[in-house]
C-alpha cells in the first residue's frame, strides 16, 4: 500500500537526517490524513484508496509547478528550487508516467469500453480513465485528447 511506503520512506529519511525529504513527506502524509478525515462522513472509515492517494500526489505536483511559474516571475530562485525538490520527492511515489502513444491507446480503449459516440459521453470516458490510470497521467492533459476524439 502506498501509504505504508510513504511512512517507511519518512522513517528512513528521518534516520538519514534528510530534512527536505522529511518535510515534504510530512506535508504529503498530512494531506492524506486530511482526505481520510474528509472521507469519514461518507462511511469510509479506513481512509482513502491508493488511487485517490495517487490523484492527490498528482494534484500536489501540479500545485508546485504552478508555484514555480509564479516564483520565476517574481525572481525567487530559492523558492523555485524548494518547490522543484518537493516535486522530485513526490514523483518518486508515482508510477511510470504514460507517453503520448500510451495515452492515445488508453483513450481509445476507454471510448470503446463505454461505447461513447459524442461529446456528451465525455464524462463517462473520463471517469473510466481516472479509475484505471490514476497517477499515471495528468487528467488535465487527457481531457483535450478525449474531446478531440469524441468531436471528430
Amino acid at each position: 500500500m502506498l501509504r505504508d511506503t510513504l511512512n517507511e520512506t519518512l522513517k528512513e529519511s528521518m534516520k538519514a537526517k534528510d530534512a527536505a525529504t522529511v518535510s515534504t513527506l510530512r506535508m504529503v502524509l498530512a494531506a492524506i490524513k486530511d482526505k481520510d478525515i474528509a472521507a469519514r462522513p461518507s462511511g469510509n472509515a479506513t481512509g482513502i484508496s491508493d488511487s485517490e492517494v495517487l490523484s492527490l500526489l498528482q494534484t500536489m505536483i501540479k500545485q508546485r509547478r504552478e508555484s514555480i511559474t509564479l516564483y520565476k516571475q517574481g525572481g525567487r530562485e530559492d523558492l523555485m528550487d524548494k518547490e522543484a525538490g518537493e516535486i522530485a520527492t513526490i514523483e518518486r511515489f508515482l508510477p511510470q508516467q504514460m507517453d503520448a502513444a500510451a495515452m492515445a491507446a488508453a483513450v481509445d480503449a476507454a471510448i470503446a469500453e463505454t461505447g461513447a459516440s459524442s461529446i456528451k459521453d465525455m464524462g463517462k470516458v473520463m471517469a473510466i480513465l481516472k479509475t484505471k490510470y490514476a497517477g499515471q497521467v495528468d487528467m488535465a492533459a487527457l481531457g483535450p485528447e478525449v474531446k478531440a476524439r469524441l468531436s471528430g
